[in-house]
């Protein structure tokens, strides 16, 4: 028994020694505009936190870190990086005018953010050697020229670590993004050295080659932390796989991850890692789709070819996240609140129900979905239930909510408490920039539709009539017009904040 309390005490420690705590204040902040701390990283790249600020601009809140490394934080359309690592307590500070992009940072992760923004100016300021009149020496001036401006920067980030103090895993990750950016200049080199010099059939040399392969050393680290490196070798692959996919015979059929998967397993000198990186990097790009994609096939992919299990996982909360639950799964069963305060839950009487998911701090709801929800509601509650559940930040922010944008709607009122980090959003795959979303439920409980984001949506007008019976009447062209740019807008601002 006490091997066993031993082991739970572990568990518990390691969970909770996973949890960062932040807060700060955005001078200027408004409560319609969310912060979000994103592991950048990783292959999903999901929001891990979403918090809202008050009206003075504070903001406080936690999340659990998969691992050590960048974060990206965004904040109103606009996005920066951070490094985190477990267990650590930040504090962030700055003006909404410019958050994130300038921001000042105390506590525990002040050094090695200083040692990172001390870097990247040297950078920036260092980036004007490496310009066109570079690409156009001949190789062997342009490879002494490349070799002295990484050791000068690989210089500047000894200095600067001497001097801030960063933990070492920090100037690792430094170094591996200064590799990765001389490897594409490299590469840059390489493509377009012969057509700068008017001799397309220039080849480098063994020399070059040889230098180019000695950099790549760590590939495997530099694949797990950086996309960056990523996109470097999906590039170096580029022409090859091109050439591989227009021989298969299934290439106007077969998904792209599909024939990419193919195409790495002839790549014998690749490590698994890699491999299992580059896929799932194929995978997030080109089909993770719900309008286009077939997500058993996707998943196929996943399943047949990636070995490691943490980009499983990762890929894995990706598709969870992009396609929602399964159609013709049963619905989880989430205890959610009622306007009166009583228990509620998502549940069919005989009917269909359309749940929407939706929240007081995005600014496209009353504006561009209510009026056109209206329309749908009085139009197929003969045969269809409602039911909006709010995953605002309080109770009281939902009841407000709900009684001024909702009022006179027929559908039941509800309230997943704890908003984004309740358990209708863990259960039901509900993020930031998937709000406000909707899917259909069968009468018998089972989703019945993927989650759109546009009620003028032709595919969502054929579903909802599919499931009622009913046949809606032609939207008028302008009107639907007019909807799609305002949900291209919205459209828009989700994808700066993921």
């Amino acid at each position: 028994m006490k091997k066993y309390l031993f082991l739970l005490l572990i568990s518990l420690l390691v969970v909770s020694c996973s949890k960062v705590k932040v807060e700060g204040n955005i001078k200027g902040g408004s409560p319609l505009e969310r912060l979000e701390f994103i592991e950048a990283s990783g292959v999903a790249t999901l929001p891990l936190v979403n918090l809202g600020v008050d009206e003075k601009g504070n903001f406080k809140g936690e999340f659990n870190a998969p691992k050590n490394g960048m974060y990206a934080m965004t904040y109103a359309g606009k996005m920066n990086f951070i490094y985190l690592k477990k267990g650590q307590t930040l504090k962030v500070y700055g003006d909404a005018a410019t958050f994130p992009e300038i921001y000042k940072i105390e506590g525990d992760a002040k050094k090695n953010n200083d040692f990172i923004t001390e870097t990247q100016k040297y950078l920036q300021s260092y980036s004007s050697k490496l310009n066109m009149q570079l690409l156009q020496k001949k190789e062997s001036d342009f490879l002494v020229d490349i070799k002295k401006i990484y050791a000068d920067l690989e210089k500047n980030l000894d200095t600067t670590a001497d001097k801030i103090g960063p933990d070492s895993d920090v100037v690792k990750l430094k170094k591996d993004e200064l590799t990765t950016n001389i490897l594409t200049f490299l590469a840059q080199y390489e493509s377009t050295h012969g057509q700068a010099i008017g001799d397309p059939s220039y080849k480098v040399s063994k020399t070059f080659s040889d230098y180019e392969n000695s950099l790549t050393k760590n590939n495997d680290r530099m694949v797990e932390e950086l996309p960056v490196y990523r996109n470097y070798l999906l590039n170096k692959l580029g022409q090859n796989f091109q050439n591989f996919a227009v021989k298969q015979k299934d290439k106007d059929s077969a998904s792209m991850s599909t024939i990419f998967a193919r195409f790495l397993a002839t790549e014998k000198d690749m490590s698994q890692k890699t491999k299992d990186y580059l896929l799932a990097f194929v995978i997030a790009k080109f089909d993770l789709n719900p309008y286009t994609s077939d997500v058993e096939k996707v998943k196929k992919v996943s399943e047949e070819y990636i070995k490691d299990s943490e980009v499983k996982k990762d890929l894995n909360s990706a598709i969870n996240a992009v396609f929602g639950l399964k159609i013709g799964d049963e619905i989880p069963k989430v205890s959610l609140v009622k306007l009166d305060g009583k228990t509620g839950y998502i549940e069919a009487d005989g009917k269909p129900t359309l749940v929407m998911t939706y929240a007081s701090w995005n600014p496209y709801i009353a504006q561009s979905t209510i009026p056109v929800l209206k329309e749908v509601v009085n139009f197929y509650k003969s045969k269809v239930n409602f039911a909006f559940v709010n995953v605002d930040d309080t109770k009281d922010q939902f009841t407000k909510t709900a009684n001024a944008m909702l009022k006179g709607i027929p559908g039941s009122n509800l309230y997943a408490e704890g908003g984004l980090a309740s358990e209708y959003a863990k259960k039901f795959f509900i993020y930031g920039f998937k709000i406000p979303g909707f899917f259909l439920v069968d009468k018998n409980g089972k989703v019945a539709s993927q989650t759109f984001y546009n009620l003028g949506d032709a595919k969502f007008v054929e579903e909802m009539n599919k499931i009622s019976g009913l046949q809606a009447p032609t939207v008028n062209p302008q009107a639907q017009l007019q909807n799609q740019l305002l949900q291209q807008n919205h459209n828009a601002d989700s994808a700066k904040t993921k």
